[in-house]
């Protein structure tokens, strides 16, 4: 990560995206004076920024997070013989997060279309997938479109969620982003694969390639505290992409889904789902690009910036 510089007296003025729940403002007000406070000696403003960044990181995830905990505590506490089948809890769960979710404003409905738009394109996936066999979902379920229950497509809707939120509340910037109709292309071309290889035409590598070349000249800018910072935009994608994978173990060790790999005991998902999750993850990331134009970040040297605080 690069420290850019400061932003500028538009972003200053810009509110943030968490003071719109009124709940969540004293929290902000006091978060304020401890900033303040924290501002005055190098070390703990450096400490305090990174603090800063992973409770944002944190609040981006809140709808994986709660994806994640559901199918750990329904995995270790839901009754074996309970009326509501496992998978049809879950669902609901999740329906209700969803609702919760836009009734507090903490999700736009412009997101929301986005993240149901993603959950169609992944049900439409699963549905080809367990036909083919490429895994399974062990559990009965009502609430089912031949081999998948519903609830799966909330499993995309979490990186759909997270990428809106995480977006916002950074305040991306990008320089040398791609043309979004280039990446539309590549996604369209990447979603195709993903039923292509099943055929014995797999275009991975050269997606892999196509990738690189697209958006390895992208830079994102972010603001954590009073200041942006930067890095690829390609690592920034390859990093969400191995959460993702982690997140995937947790999944099929808490017996959500399965591998055939993993029919006769768990192990860890191979490492190589990582190159298909960051594949899966441009698509999602295409679709947000969509009703968030992706602004560029403005070009001035530090020194000539005078030095303010962010509001």
């Amino acid at each position: 990560m690069q420290n850019d510089r400061r932003p500028s007296s538009s972003s200053n003025k810009s509110r943030s995206a968490a003071a719109i729940w009124p709940p969540l403002r004293p929290f902000i007000a006091a978060e304020a004076r401890l900033s303040a406070r924290a501002a005055t000696r190098p070390w703990t403003s450096a400490v305090y920024e990174f603090l800063r960044f992973g409770v944002k990181q944190g609040w981006a995830c809140l709808f994986g997070g709660i994806a994640v905990a559901l199918m750990l505590l329904t995995w270790k506490f839901y009754p074996a013989h309970a009326p509501l089948a496992r998978y049809d809890f879950l669902f609901l769960c999740m329906l209700g997060v969803q609702a919760v979710l836009l009734a507090t404003r903490l999700e736009t409905w412009e997101e929301a279309k986005v993240i149901l738009v993603y959950h169609l394109v992944g049900t439409a996936m699963e549905l080809f997938k367990t036909a083919t066999g490429s895994w399974i979902y062990p559990e009965p379920s009502l609430i089912r479109l031949g081999g998948v229950p519903l609830f799966s497509g909330f499993m995309y809707s979490c990186i759909g969620s997270y990428l809106c939120r995480v977006w916002r509340l950074f305040d991306f910037r990008f320089t040398d982003h791609p043309q979004r109709r280039w990446l539309i292309a590549l996604s369209a071309v990447i979603y195709l694969n993903f039923f292509l290889d099943h055929y014995g035409v797999d275009l991975r590598l050269t997606l892999f390639v196509l990738a690189a070349l697209l958006i390895g000249p992208a830079t994102v800018h972010f603001r954590v505290w009073r200041v942006y910072r930067s890095m690829p935009l390609l690592l920034g994608l390859v990093l969400v992409s191995l959460f993702i994978w982690l997140s995937e173990n947790i999944g099929t060790f808490t017996r959500v889904w399965l591998y055939p790999s993993q029919s006769q005991g768990w192990a860890m998902v191979s490492f190589a789902k990582l190159g298909s999750w960051f594949l899966l993850l441009i698509i999602s990331y295409t679709l947000v690009s969509l009703i968030n134009r992706p602004k560029a970040m403005e070009v001035r040297s530090i020194a000539a910036e005078p030095e303010r605080e962010a509001a």
